[in-house]
């Protein structure tokens, strides 16, 4: 798995259990969505967030042009 396609699934994940939890539990849980959608915006054009970092550290790669899928 590289690290863009882990970040999608991390980021995915993250907002349906905070959707979730907002309405189970307490709206305020909708404030983790706001945070994760705003991050993956501002990675768009940055190309970093935080998650990237990590997910690098484990040792996953980039998507690179090779044409590995």
């Amino acid at each position: 798995m590289t690290v863009e396609r882990a970040l999608r699934l991390m980021a995915g994940v993250v907002i349906l259990i905070s959707l979730a939890l907002g309405h189970y539990v307490s709206i305020y849980w909708l404030w983790l969505t706001v945070f994760v959608g705003l991050n993956l915006l501002q990675s768009a054009f940055t190309n970093w967030c935080p998650a990237m970092s990590i997910f690098r550290a484990m040792g996953m790669k980039d998507a690179g042009c090779s044409g590995n899928k």
